[in-house]
């Protein structure tokens, strides 16, 4: 999230008080790299290798899923743009948008978008999905597609993830928590992803055990997750070493990944990244493309830490990683296919590089299209 009062971006913390409508908000949407079907707003489906702004300045929280993007604006109207199929733009058809479309209510808060579906939470903590359901992940005890938002069965949900399956089949999970601080997930088990300490599919969710739970993550049947103690734990898809065991064996139940001062997370299509609560910022699993920051393209399946102590919000993407810091500054490295890394170029980075501005807060990597708010500070 990002504030009109200049200082540290802690972005959880910021993110919590959003909710609780502590903070007030001025934000540009800007965006960049493929767009192929109309997920960068731009009314076209023009290929963008520097940033690029979607009209309005009231824009409040981002999410970039598989050619399709989410967004809330600060008086909680939802909206979403690109690629349709599926119905995952909630607009109860198929048609692809180029510039964004409401998805009706007013009290949109948490999104999340997936790889060929949608979840969003709503401010009374009640959580709602739309788009495919062929492994039952909009969790409505069956496997029927919607293309309008339905709700997930309770009323205190309180943090949604959808990560993007990345080529693995069956891999695009929800991920929530409530505000009791348990963890809950549902779809395909296929890579143990469901942390049952089994590979079955469930279509409505099932409790990961514990209650201490804090912030998630996931995507190509990898999840991460951190408990209010600090610690950090993962499982599901490991080919890569993205479980950050120092193997490669996969796991159907969370296994700690060591250290007590984790904070911020998230995961990429086959890398994983963690800040700490020093400012460092960690790295492990996939690396061909540079994802690592490391300045090669070795794969690590233990965290290694990219230099520097003020890393502030993080997101892995498709082969590439955006990652801001405490100044506002907003760092890319990585996969540049079609220009994403924003250097209005198609190089490949394996070190981070700069793209121009301070004033960088919220940032979602998506697919191939990534997303960044832009405060306007006072």
């Amino acid at each position: 999230m990002a504030t009109t009062r200049k200082g540290v971006w802690d972005l959880q913390q910021v993110r919590d008080q959003y909710l609780a409508g502590e903070w007030e908000q001025s934000n540009q949407l800007w965006t960049w790299g493929l767009n192929q079907f109309g997920q960068l707003g731009q009314n076209n489906r023009t290929q963008y290798s520097s940033p690029v702004q979607i009209p309005g300045t009231a824009w409040s929280s981002i999410s970039g899923g598989n050619y399709h993007s989410l967004a809330t604006k600060t008086d909680g109207t939802l909206w979403a743009w690109g690629s349709n199929n599926s119905g995952r733009l909630g607009q109860n058809n198929a048609t692809y948008y180029s510039s964004p479309v409401q998805i009706p209510g007013t009290t949109w808060s948490s999104i999340s978008a997936g790889h060929f579906s949608s979840f969003a939470l709503k401010s009374n903590g009640t959580l709602w999905g739309w788009g495919n359901n062929g492994s039952g992940e909009l969790g409505q005890n069956g496997i029927s597609q919607y293309n309008s938002p339905v709700q997930i069965p309770g009323t205190t949900w309180k943090y949604v993830t959808c990560g993007i399956a990345g080529g693995i089949p069956n891999a695009s999970n929800p991920l929530a928590t409530k505000t009791d601080g348990t963890l809950w997930t549902w779809g395909s088990g296929s890579y143990g992803q469901l942390g049952q300490n089994n590979t079955t599919y469930r279509s409505s969710p099932v409790q990961i055990p514990g209650t201490t739970w804090n912030l998630i993550a996931s995507a190509a049947a990898a999840y991460l997750a951190t408990k209010t103690d600090g610690t950090l734990w993962s499982w599901g898809y490991n080919t890569s070493g993205q479980l950050g065991q120092n193997n490669r064996t996969q796991y159907s139940s969370p296994v700690q990944i060591p250290g007590t001062t984790w904070n911020l997370i998230s995961r990429g299509q086959g890398h994983s990244l963690a800040t700490k609560t020093d400012g460092t910022l960690w790295v492990w699993g996939q690396s061909a493309a540079g994802q690592l920051g490391q300045n090669n393209t070795t794969q690590y399946s233990s965290p290694v830490q990219i230099p520097g102590t003020t890393w502030s919000s993080i997101s892995g993407g498709n082969n590439n990683t955006l990652a801001t810091k405490t100044d506002g500054t907003l760092w890319v490295w990585g996969g540049n296919s079609y220009g994403k890394l924003g250097q209005n170029n198609t190089t490949y980075y394996s070190s981070p590089i700069q793209i121009p501005g301070t004033t960088w807060s919220s940032i979602s990597s998506g697919s191939n299209s990534p997303l960044a708010l832009k405060a306007l500070v006072q």
